[in-house]
């Protein structure tokens, strides 16, 4: 049974990609694979083999994801909301009532593969556009979808998987890849590894954010750059009012210091904020979408106490 257990658990990271992808949350992806591994568990008796493994897995996920999607889950992000907001206009106001996307760390989600350009698939395809992106697609659409395009599984294994017709397979993946056309999630720069320039926009990044330096930051942007801080439903776009907000309300941020880690296939920070007692306390997780050698996006995740654990980030910083 252990040797049956350890067939089970090579496949828990893919997994959690999966349904991460399916339902836009590390924890639910998390909470998913662990059905997922009991119910595969407590059914290996009855696995006849018909199927690879992997294949029977992947089954039970769906069914698992389904189950939850069917239950109105669906998560976004601020700009799927709301228009941008003038600096002028900006309130920070709290949305209980919407479910948020969530970042996850690479690690728990991107397999290690020999062949660079499934590397690069596995990593564009968890990034926060894409999957928010998913988002608008109905449920067997997105499992259509990510199994095609992202999994490169053939239409008749999909069709096994969801008990359909490939003709039926085919028509759910032609009407999945019109709607994310028309939703045209943002690309990003390849960052497996950092070339030198990249890393050197990160330093300047970092130089410019400790150093509150708004001339040297915006300089880093893209003209039409966004912001946002979930849970709030407030984002902003463009260097005018990215400046006016951090001058304003963001001022809290002056002296801040940054951690540099990775989520969603993408650059990110831990972002700490001064502590009138001394040191530096968590602040939020700073997830960068960078594209043709700038950044175009920053999305700043405020809820500490869930993601810096989850990181594996330090609960705070020295002086």
């Amino acid at each position: 049974m252990d040797v049956l257990t350890d067939d089970l658990e090579k496949y828990r990271t893919e997994l959690t990609g999966y349904c991460y992808r399916m339902l836009g949350s590390a924890f639910e992806a998390e909470d998913a694979v662990q059905d997922t591994m009991v119910r595969a568990w407590r059914a290996l008796d009855s696995f006849e083999g018909r199927s690879s493994l992997r294949s029977w897995l992947y089954r039970i996920a769906t069914n698992v994801c389904l189950d939850s999607l069917n239950a109105g889950n669906r998560r976004a992000r601020p700009m799927d909301l709301t228009d941008p907001t003038p600096v002028a206009q900006a309130r920070l106001n709290e949305r209980p009532e919407i479910t948020w996307l969530e970042p996850v760390p690479d690690g728990r989600v991107l397999p290690s593969v020999a062949d660079p350009a499934e590397t690069a698939v596995h990593r564009e395809t968890v990034r926060l556009a894409f999957v928010a992106a998913l988002q608008h697609l109905p449920a067997k659409q997105r499992a259509v979808l990510i199994l095609r395009e992202v999994l490169a599984w053939k239409a008749s294994e999909v069709a096994e998987l969801l008990g359909t017709t490939v003709a039926s397979v085919n028509s759910a993946l032609q009407r999945a890849r019109a709607t994310l056309a028309e939703q045209a999630p943002a690309a990003s720069d390849a960052a497996d590894p950092l070339d030198e320039a990249q890393k050197a926009l990160l330093d300047r990044y970092v130089a410019a954010f400790e150093g509150y330096d708004m001339q040297a930051l915006t300089a880093l942007l893209h003209e039409d750059a966004t912001m946002s801080m979930p849970p709030y439903d407030l984002w902003l776009r463009g260097h005018e009012d990215i400046v006016g907000w951090m001058l304003g309300v963001g001022e809290v941020c002056r002296g801040s210091k940054l951690l540099p880690t990775v989520a969603n296939g993408s650059p990110a920070f831990a972002h700490y904020h001064p502590d009138p007692e001394g040191g530096f306390a968590p602040w939020a997780l700073i997830v960068l979408q960078v594209h043709d050698g700038k950044v175009g996006g920053m999305d700043f995740f405020l809820d500490t106490k869930r993601w810096f654990p989850l990181f594996d980030l330090p609960d705070r910083l020295p002086a």
